[in-house]
């Protein structure tokens, strides 16, 4: 197994001062009119979920692809090709996201689930899984078509630990939707932790200023340290680096909470609550609504991780959890996403529509 270490080009690398580095424009917000649906019918937990999120979101049912897939870990490259292109040729032309009703498969190899039938199959990962891998064309995308432009589909899973907890999760991110668009009278707080894991820290160097978000209102940035937390409220964003988050995780959770931790497999999701390096479903049975981490020893690239700056900004502009956190990492090959994936604090009210 191997270690995840600092690599000699970032120890090298000088402190900066911590600064923003603003985003481009995004425009545009991928809705349940441009999402596709994937259920595994040969798993209990798939069909209920998938069925009530079909219900809740409005998912059309020419958008939704119902499959048979094993119930484990891992597909083999075989069941991988047969499930993408089932996806691709029963999708309609205008989805441009997926998600998948699951907890597993959540791999194919090294690689994650999500970013397989995303960006495609990338079969050298194991062979180096520290190496860099392929570039996301998504983070440089700042539109709402990627499928139609790029031919990709950013997907995530509806993963939680239990049927209950994926209907929670989905309701947080349903109740979400547009409650910071104009602000809030106590504002929303992205949590960014720095710790003594300097192996699992290396995101510190790219935590933006403490303060308010430029140009958004009712939403600020809290650098705290890991080992000395303050009381955490109206938590939208928390980013930490270690291989297990002391509990309690958070505080109080806004609905649309998006949270991760730097580890090596914090993306297993078959792995039981407190066993080895905690698993991102903790995230959700905290109360986040949204997570993020990789199946395969990935060492310490920041570039596999979300990236806080572009996470907070791409949120912040109204887009979708799924479209959030997909232009935040720009190596995505080994992370798969899990969350409910149209979850849209930021995203405006939709005008009234006029009647003749």
């Amino acid at each position: 197994m191997l270690c995840l270490c600092v690599t000699a080009a970032q120890a090298a690398e000088p402190p900066t001062a911590a600064r923003w580095s603003r985003i481009p424009k995004l425009y545009g917000r991928i809705t349940a009119n441009e999402l596709g649906l994937v259920i595994n019918t040969a798993d209990p937990y798939s069909v209920t979920v998938g069925e009530h999120y079909a219900r809740r979101r409005g998912i059309p049912e020419a958008q939704i692809v119902r499959v048979q897939l094993p119930h484990r870990a891992s597909l083999t490259r075989a069941e991988f090709t047969a499930l993408d292109q089932a996806i691709r040729s029963q999708m309609p032309e205008n989805v441009n996201g997926l998600a998948l009703a699951w907890v597993q498969p959540y791999a194919v190899d090294c690689n994650s689930l999500t970013s397989a039938l995303g960006m495609g199959l990338q079969p050298d990962v194991c062979a180096h899984s520290c190496a860099a891998t392929r570039a996301s064309p998504y983070a440089n995308y700042f539109g709402a078509k990627p499928w139609i432009v790029l031919g990709l589909r950013p997907a995530m899973q509806l993963a939680a630990r239990s049927v209950p907890a994926a209907l929670a999760m989905i309701e947080r991110g349903i109740a979400s939707d547009h409650t910071l668009a104009a602000g809030a009278p106590e504002p929303a707080v992205a949590y960014l932790a720095a710790t003594p894991d300097s192996n699992r820290n290396v995101r510190e160097r790219l935590f933006p200023p403490a303060g308010p978000v430029p140009g958004v209102a009712g939403f600020e940035v809290a650098r705290v340290r890991s080992d000395a937390l303050p009381a955490m409220r109206r938590t939208l964003i928390y980013e930490t680096g270690l291989a297990r988050v002391p509990t309690p995780l958070g505080g109080e959770w806004l609905p649309g909470a998006l949270a991760d931790h730097l580890t090596s497999y914090g993306g297993q999701l078959d792995k039981p609550a407190g066993e080895g390096q905690m698993n991102i479903l903790d995230w959700i049975d905290a109360g986040a609504t949204a997570s993020y981490g990789t199946v395969s020893e990935p060492c310490n690239h920041v570039q596999k991780f979300p990236h806080p700056q572009v996470l907070i900004q791409a949120y912040a502009q109204g887009l979708s959890a799924l479209e959030a956190y997909w232009h935040s990492v720009g190596w995505p090959a080994q992370g798969v996403f899990v969350g409910e994936p149209l979850a849209a604090p930021f995203a405006p009210v939709p005008a009234p529509v006029a009647t003749p």
